[in-house]
């Protein structure tokens, strides 16, 4: 496990390393998948491995870097900004040659044929795919313990979850197995993992970054888990790119989100506070409002201020009766080679979405949105920051969330209510929201995120914000106990 190379070196910085010849993409890929073998068995990070491709992507890669001469070279500057860097996928999207399970028994195993847009844009960007990630069956739960991939297991304490859907992405970076991850989030699915194993997690305003197709309505869209907030921004700037394809599209960012990182929090920056569960019932962890705190303690420092004036949440039955009917569809279109192996609680959605007739589903579809216009309009009127959990809980027991689910289906669907509680509801408004890991918890020894919300659009706000908190609340140096 010893390697001249820190495997929790932040990508960009591993990326100028590779450009300046200090290290070659082929030891970086090494040394990977060295990890890889080591810690992966008792994990669980990875369901699809093609180290031939890793190996062969990171000679091109060193070769690239070899043919462009001196690192002061125009041509040393040209390279793409990633060149080398490893980077793992999850195994919701395709990736050409490579199978993509949904994380189900039931998926149609043989390789895609092409590459999704996101997958198109890592390559373009110099990343060497490092292999496929864990995800619970179709990315419906928040949590991977599947016929499937197995149960995936927080490097923090393997007897927890890290969280999900992308749970092997968070496990992948926060044991050093990558560098940063692909991540996807249709109700939480980079936010919670980026708070369950410390790390970084954005997800970006619905159609700033787009795939083949509208995930759920607009409720999902793709992202990474990093360790900085630097990578986060970085990598954004690589995936935000006007897409004329895809249905919709907004035109490229005039700026590079990397230079909001250089910029100071807006004067009189208004902060609002969420702490009680947006769904009566559920308690929020004390460690949880320790993470809120401290975040607003440090935002006070950097010259915000705070606001009374709540958000403008819809009733909740308005908003879980809406949310269910789109999230029913999380499997629709999914190949499948044998559909009575799809788990439980995903055919009991398959089946509730097929009871749905299409004028029902309009109506949801329009309900959703007027929720959302009336969450946004509120939001933008009251303040430019609001903060709040992560999760209302610290990471659950491997097992607890499947409590009672031989005699419901649907239970780890609503035992896990207290992951997404917070996170859910920024998919249906479709706003950047970002989970940055500001607190540990003394008692448990696990990493606690807070949650940053920003009108739509407003990831440089988000940025510059949790880049405050990261010079506030340094996480850098927290690693779990895997070496």
């Amino acid at each position: 496990m010893r390697s001249p190379i820190d495997p929790f070196t932040p990508a960009v910085e591993l990326a100028a390393a590779i450009r300046g010849k200090e290290v070659s993409p082929v030891e970086v890929a090494e040394m990977f998948l060295e990890r890889m073998d080591a810690l992966d068995p008792r994990l669980n990070a990875f369901c699809h491995r093609a180290d031939d491709d890793v190996r062969k992507a990171a000679a091109e890669a060193a070769d690239a870097v070899v043919r462009a001469g001196s690192p002061s070279s125009s041509a040393a500057q040209d390279l793409p900004p990633f060149l080398g860097v490893p980077l793992p996928v999850k195994d919701l999207v395709d990736v050409a040659g490579w199978p993509t399970t949904h994380g189900s028994a039931g998926a149609d195993r043989r390789p895609a044929t092409a590459s999704e847009p996101v997958v198109r844009r890592f390559l373009d960007a110099g990343f060497v795919l490092l292999g496929k990630t864990t995800t619970s069956e179709f990315g419906t739960l928040p949590f991977t313990e599947s016929p499937a991939l197995g149960i995936s297991r927080n490097p923090w304490d393997p007897d927890r979850t890290p969280g999900g859907s992308s749970s092997g992405a968070g496990v992948a970076v926060a044991a050093g197995m990558a560098p940063l991850a692909h991540a996807e989030d249709g109700g939480g699915s980079i936010r919670i993992p980026a708070s369950c194993t410390g790390l970084v997690g954005l997800k970006p305003t619905r159609g700033l970054v787009t795939n083949e197709v509208i995930g759920v309505e607009g409720l999902a869209t793709s992202g990474v888990v990093t360790r900085s907030v630097a990578d986060t921004a970085a990598v954004l700037d690589v995936l935000a790119r006007h897409d004329p394809g895809a249905w919709w599209s907004p035109p490229s960012p005039r700026r590079p989100f990397t230079a909001a990182l250089r910029a100071e929090l807006p004067a009189g920056l208004r902060i609002g506070v969420l702490t009680d569960s947006p769904i009566d019932g559920i308690a929020v962890d004390p460690a949880c409002r320790a993470a809120v705190d401290a975040t607003l303690r440090a935002l006070e420092s950097a010259g915000g201020h705070l606001v009374d004036t709540p958000l403008p949440l819809p009733p909740a039955d308005e908003l879980v009766g809406s949310f269910t009917t789109l999230w029913n569809l999380g499997g629709a279109g999914v190949p499948l080679a044998d559909p009575d192996r799809v788990e439980p609680h995903n055919r009991v959605l398959r089946d509730a979405a097929r009871a749905v007739d299409s004028w029902a589903y309009a109506e949801a579809v329009r309900g959703t949105q007027r929720l959302s216009r009336r969450v946004v309009e509120g939001f933008v009127a009251g303040f430019d920051l609001l903060v709040t959990p992560t999760t209302a809980c610290l990471p659950p027991r491997v097992g607890a969330l499947r409590a009672g689910t031989d005699e419901d289906p649907l239970a780890a669907l609503r035992n896990s209510y207290a992951l997404g509680v917070f996170t859910s509801l920024f998919n249906v408004t479709g706003q950047p929201a970002v989970s940055v890991p500001v607190h540990h918890d003394d008692a448990t020894g696990l990493p606690v995120g807070v949650q940053l919300v920003a009108a739509p659009w407003r990831e440089d706000l988000l940025l510059q914000a949790a880049r405050v908190l990261e010079l506030a609340l340094p996480w850098a140096g927290r690693r779990p106990p895997v070496d």
